[in-house]
């Protein structure tokens, strides 16, 4: 089978080699073909890849081009994850809102909005290309905002693409984890219903053999002192609301806290990771293997450090660095579709009535079992109050900017700001489209239609 990468030359992507590469992997990948248009990046990754196989029993070839139609013909998988813009556009993206006083942040509110902006052409474009080139292949979206940009491929190439995220199964893990004292001696079978969108979601139940232990594990300190997201919203918020919230929902829950830290900072997070990922690709060393591995530890553990305590913020705990991530996601999804082992997973899929009031072709993220036939979302609870409220804002603002990208309509982008939760004032949004605009060439000729 061959597994093609877009965007090879990414900073992770050798995770994706160790996941396919380890003993025992559930499916067995012959090429694994890295695409990207920075031929020096792809040579740094290249070369730890390479050290990485010294140590793989088994591993599958790897191939590198620059050719976006080399790469994708004869895939059977296309794992896509790349950021136009780059770390530099990040930068952007975070401190043109933080300028107007409102949340600067990758995904989430007008950073992530700006994002959409100018990378769901491109995605647009690729999705196209796929269906050309690579018909039969099964797509796996990692690109950011994942939801967004799952939605808009989703009109081109319809249920052969699925999007992927860790941050949920992340969540389930350590959840599982610290529920697992609080069942029946011998309990194994867990069940669980988790519904949202991408970055926004909650656990509202975990079943043991069919008993729900959420509660007890919502009213016990121990236990929810082993869940960061717990840790990071504060006990007493996720008692309240009688559910585990995605770790992104410290963003809606805490905002004037979550701004006022990222503008005291010395740097965002865009700026750190620009900063330290060009210190490792100017420089990888005579041993780039151990420059990744030192790099991506200390990337792992400033996750998310405005959500922490002051003098914490580089204090996760191990195993929320170690536990592992989105490659693990991703192949669990490739061999459950290639092999018919079920899986059962946390998927960005169509909405197709699971939360009525959203449209069908809505992409949600809800529990799924995978197999050999396809993704099969479970039924889900009904999602009311707050929670629907929260999706159904959140939603309209996604569909406007993807209708903007389609209709070049700066209008539309407008509202789509406008209609953001974290957009405090329609004034605001249409300075931010106006500061974007001019910021990203791409994004002033999109919405001046040139």
């Amino acid at each position: 089978m061959k597994l093609t990468i877009i965007g090879g030359g990414g900073f992770r992507v050798p995770q994706v080699f160790e996941a396919v590469a380890a003993a025992g992997a559930p499916v067995e990948i012959d090429e694994l073909c890295l695409y990207d248009t920075s031929t020096s990046r792809l040579t740094t990754i290249g070369s730890v890849i390479d050290r990485l196989a010294e140590d793989s029993a088994r591993h599958p070839r790897i191939t590198t081009t620059d050719d976006l139609d080399e790469a994708l013909t004869g895939a059977d998988f296309v794992f896509s994850a790349v950021r136009i813009g780059g770390t530099e556009g990040r930068i952007i993206d975070e401190r043109t809102a933080l300028e107007l006083g409102v949340l600067g942040q990758e995904t989430v509110g007008p950073g992530g909005l700006a994002y959409a902006l100018r990378t769901v052409p491109f995605m647009t474009r690729l999705a196209e290309r796929i269906k050309a080139v690579a018909p039969d292949a099964w797509v796996i979206n990692f690109t950011n905002p994942a939801g967004i940009v799952t939605e808009a491929m989703r009109a081109v190439l319809g249920e052969r693409v699925v999007g992927i995220c860790d941050t949920p199964i992340g969540l389930m893990r350590r959840a599982a984890a610290a529920a697992a004292p609080l069942a029946a001696p011998g309990a194994g079978d867990v069940t669980f219903d988790y519904v949202g969108l991408n970055h926004l979601g909650w656990l509202r139940s975990l079943a043991i053999d069919g008993v729900d232990v959420l509660p007890r594990l919502l009213a016990s300190d121990d236990a929810l002192a082993d869940i960061e997201e717990a840790r990071l919203m504060g006990f007493d918020w996720v008692r309240a609301i009688g559910a585990l919230p995605n770790e992104y929902l410290y963003y809606y829950s805490f905002t004037r806290e979550a701004v006022g830290r990222i503008s005291a900072s010395d740097e965002t997070r865009g700026e750190f990771l620009d900063a330290q990922q060009r210190r490792f690709f100017d420089s990888p060393g005579a041993d780039p293997l151990e420059g990744w591995l030192r790099t991506r530890h200390e990337r792992e553990s400033s996750y998310m450090a405005e959500s922490r305590p002051e003098g914490e913020e580089g204090e996760r705990h191990a195993s929320d660095v170690d536990g592992g991530g989105y490659q693990q996601v991703a192949l669990d999804l490739m061999a459950a579709l290639a092999t018919g082992r079920r899986s059962t997973m946390i998927l960005n899929v169509a909405n197709a009535g699971l939360v009525p009031v959203l449209p069908d072709d809505a992409v949600v993220e809800v529990g799924c079992t995978v197999d050999a036939d396809g993704v099969h979302p479970w039924p889900i609870a009904p999602v009311t109050g707050e929670m629907l409220g929260l999706m159904t804002q959140v939603k309209s603002s996604e569909r406007l900017v993807i209708e903007a990208t389609r209709s070049g309509s700066r209008d539309l982008a407008w509202r789509a700001f406008a209609a953001h939760p974290l957009v405090d004032s329609v004034s605001v949004a249409k300075t931010l489209v106006q500061h974007y605009g001019e910021r990203f060439d791409s994004i002033g000729r999109l919405l001046d239609g040139r």
